[in-house]
């Protein structure tokens, strides 16, 4: 029943998406980029606050800081990631490697430690090492990261004109790509950064994933690495979208 509900409120939201003009579309998915960067973030690094992610998106510094400086790093890594992204996410986007590498490289400028790095780990390029994470124990051995992300665009890159499935091929892609683990770190925030140029691409309204809701967000991922399961994930999704755009939207 529960599932139902979320089911109709999200298509719900989706015609009403729909029946916007990109005009206006385009002006909600600029104000809701703070709250998808800031959430991101957050769901990675607990130092990333709302007030220091509205400081560098509004004003593109902050002032008087005292934190650790990776914080903010991460922080201008999203904005500028974002200001990336957005202009690629339009019908007829397709997925190369060299997409994927520069979101990551992006997403993680500046914040690679000193072991990573002296192990040969980059920004922008495949992990070397083994990072194994999670109950299901996810990751590809290292030397199979360029051929499995290969296998999932070739995957993906058919289904970005099938507008009425944008969802599940946002999902797939999300879920797939945290379970291949390509990266030494940055895996979530690539993830969730491509999940949402495929949506914005299949005229769906995009996601701020909720950091106060990530023991669900990682249950649902645990769903599918463990048991193949979709479902869970998508309508968690469902679930987020409808909490991300229920206000502006006028949908509860």
């Amino acid at each position: 029943m529960a599932h139902e509900i979320i089911d109709r409120q999200y298509q719900k939201l989706v015609s009403t998406w729909l029946s916007l003009s990109q005009e206006e579309r385009d002006r909600r998915i600029g104000s809701f980029a703070l709250s998808y960067a800031y959430h991101s973030g957050k769901i990675e690094n607990d130092q990333i606050t709302y007030h220091e992610t509205h400081e560098v998106f509004e004003n593109g510094r902050v002032i008087a800081y005292t934190g650790d400086v990776r914080t903010l790093f991460e922080i201008q890594n999203l904005k500028a990631s974002w200001e990336w992204a957005r202009p690629l996410a339009v019908p007829g986007l397709r997925f190369t490697e060299r997409l994927v590498l520069r979101a990551h490289e992006l997403l993680t400028f500046g914040t690679y430690d000193t072991a990573r790095w002296e192990n040969g780990e980059r920004p922008g390029s495949y992990k070397r090492g083994d990072y194994v994470v999670g109950v299901n124990a996810i990751g590809c051995d290292a030397e199979e990261v360029p051929a499995a992300v290969a296998e999932l665009l070739d995957e993906v890159n058919p289904h970005l004109d099938d507008e009425k499935n944008a969802l599940t091929v946002a999902g797939y892609l999300h879920a797939k790509l945290v379970e291949i683990h390509p990266f030494a770190d940055g895996n979530g925030r690539v993830a969730r950064l491509l999940m949402n140029m495929v949506l914005m691409a299949m005229t769906a309204p995009p996601i701020a994933i909720r950091e106060g809701d990530r023991m669900s967000y990682y249950g649902a991922l645990d769903a599918f690495h463990g048991e193949g399961d979709l479902d869970p994930f998508l309508t968690f999704l469902q679930s987020e979208s409808v909490m991300t755009w229920a206000g502006a939207m006028r949908l509860m």
